[in-house]
């Protein structure tokens, strides 16, 4: 039997999340420093693609996933919001709409490994 990597990316996604929600408090208790600049950690999305763990196939069934379709996607760079006269540009709006996007991915990290654990259970118990 495999390894269930199910609640290590779970784990790792948590994490992610607390070091997020850690940053954008400090960026929302220092909102009116002169010169300090908004921080922001690297997407999940680019922590995953470097943790090396990639689709597979096992069966001749499976639906292949066509890798000329991802380079179909447009990305659109992110509009900079307003800085201060004083050189700050937190934006207590959009941090607290960044601190909403933390809560929604961990209700839902945390719904699937709940289920996931669940699902588990009963095929142990039988």
């Amino acid at each position: 039997m495999e390894p269930i990597h199910l609640f290590e990316l779970s784990s790792q996604q948590a994490r992610w999340l607390a070091a997020r929600q850690s940053t954008l408090a400090a960026n929302v208790a220092n909102a009116n420093t002169p010169g300090y600049r908004a921080a922001d950690v690297t997407p999940f999305e680019d922590v995953f693609n470097d943790a090396s763990i990639h689709m597979a196939a096992t069966d001749p069934g499976h639906i292949g996933l066509d890798p000329l379709a991802l380079d179909q996607i447009a990305v659109k760079d992110e509009a900079p919001w307003e800085i201060a006269h004083s050189g700050n540009s937190v934006s207590l709006e959009r941090e607290m709409m960044k601190a909403g996007e933390v809560n929604r991915a961990y209700s839902l990290n945390a719904g699937v490994a709940r289920a996931f654990h669940q699902m588990l259970m009963s095929s142990v118990k039988g």
